[in-house]
């Protein structure tokens, strides 16, 4: 009984010796806002719960386990939800974030799985539209540039050399076909960005190709400045577009959804949706030769608590001219439009954990880009508790 009993205990010790050198940690945001649009319907306006605000709602797990050695394990699993009425946000996807990785203390770290794209990285990491939090979740405009802001099947290498950061992002399309390639998962390009807490800057090239072999290119490079209490940034973007009317080859090419020039138009409708959201402009804001972005902004901290930021976003699109009644379009290849985005937003902290905040926001279009209703003005305002855990 004795020599058993003592076996127990080693066994429980280097068991929990074993388990000391892992860690598991939950995460999450609820945030929940009451939004205001204007000329959300034809004339009309809206009053709504929207289910995140400032941060889209989520829980997640990250994984780590010291291997010894200077060499780690990873991994992660992120689930994003409507807070408003517990569903999930976004379909198919369960996961918004699913994968694993290794980091060396020597060479960096790979990632493997569906996961954040470089665009996204460099633009909340080192010129975030707002000090306090990256972007707004209901009023993103930057974030449709950012190639649908992940990827499935990527492997991305990360490695940072002092206060320069460096990234490179490779993912495999895996033959996806018709409606399933509407967003392209076949990706390649990398990312340097610097940041030593007061001056941050970067660029990035990320290139994604569509099942047709048309490609997409993004193009980013911003700058950023904190001085105590001051924040500063400005940033430029652009996404050029191959184009599709060389796949219009019959009358069932542009009415079939599941044709190569339908999928093609698809594609830059899903690109073009993260501006605002699904739906929000016209059918014409597809038809994308280059889509070029100017932003800029600052945060003030006015106390320990309270913090005000504006922003502005100038948008210039250039088309390829299309003109399928059908389908709604009717662009010119030598008019190009625009889509100007301001926002203000207050946020009191009550915590480190839990703030309450203030959005005001304001959008034109100009050219053959307008609203899914017809308006070319729209304005919105926003109240909202967010908490993290």
């Amino acid at each position: 009984m004795k020599k058993a009993a003592f076996a127990v205990a080693v066994l429980a010790a280097s068991t929990s010796a074993a388990w000391a050198q892992s860690s598991v940690t939950l995460y999450g945001i609820v945030d929940v806002g009451v939004r205001y649009t204007t000329n959300a319907n034809a004339g009309t306006s809206t009053k709504t719960v929207v289910p995140g605000g400032m941060s889209q709602s989520r829980l997640g797990v990250n994984i780590t386990e010291d291997m010894g050695g200077g060499l780690k394990a990873l991994a992660n699993l992120e689930h994003r939800l409507q807070s408003d009425t517990g569903a999930v946000s976004g379909t198919p996807d369960f996961w918004r974030q699913a994968w694993v990785g290794l980091q060396s203390s020597e060479f960096g770290q790979i990632r493997l799985g569906r996961q954040y794209n470089i665009l996204f990285d460099l633009y909340t990491s080192t010129f975030a539209s707002f000090r306090y939090s990256p972007y707004i979740e209901a009023y993103k405009p930057e974030i449709g540039l950012a190639m649908t802001a992940r990827q499935d099947n990527m492997v991305k290498y990360l490695v940072q050399l002092g206060n320069f950061y460096g990234e490179v992002q490779v993912s495999a399309g895996e033959g996806a076909t018709g409606a399933a390639a509407a967003q392209p998962a076949k990706t390649m390009g990398g990312m340097v960005r610097y940041n030593d807490g007061k001056w941050g800057a970067g660029g990035a090239y990320l290139q994604a190709t569509e099942q047709t072999g048309k490609k997409i290119k993004a193009t980013v490079f911003g700058v950023s400045y904190t001085d105590g209490p001051l924040y500063v940034h400005g940033s430029w973007g652009q996404n050029k577009f191959d184009g599709i009317s060389n796949l219009i080859t019959s009358a069932a090419s542009v009415s079939d959804a599941t044709s190569p020039f339908r999928v093609g138009l698809t594609t830059r409708g899903a690109y073009t949706s993260g501006l605002l959201g699904a739906s929000v402009f016209n059918t014409n804001s597809a038809d994308i030769k280059d889509r070029t972005m100017y932003m800029f902004g600052a945060t003030y901290q006015l106390t320990p608590q309270f913090n005000i930021g504006a922003n502005a976003w100038l948008t210039k699109q250039k088309h390829y001219g299309l003109a399928l009644a059908p389908l709604g379009l009717s662009t010119s290849a030598s008019r190009s439009s625009k889509a100007d985005f301001f926002a203000v937003v207050l946020d009191y902290a009550f915590s480190k954990r839990s703030d309450v905040y203030l959005e005001v926001d304001y959008t034109k279009t100009s050219g053959s880009v307008a609203f899914a209703n017809g308006a070319t003005k729209r304005g919105g305002a926003m109240v909202g508790v967010r908490h993290r855990f």
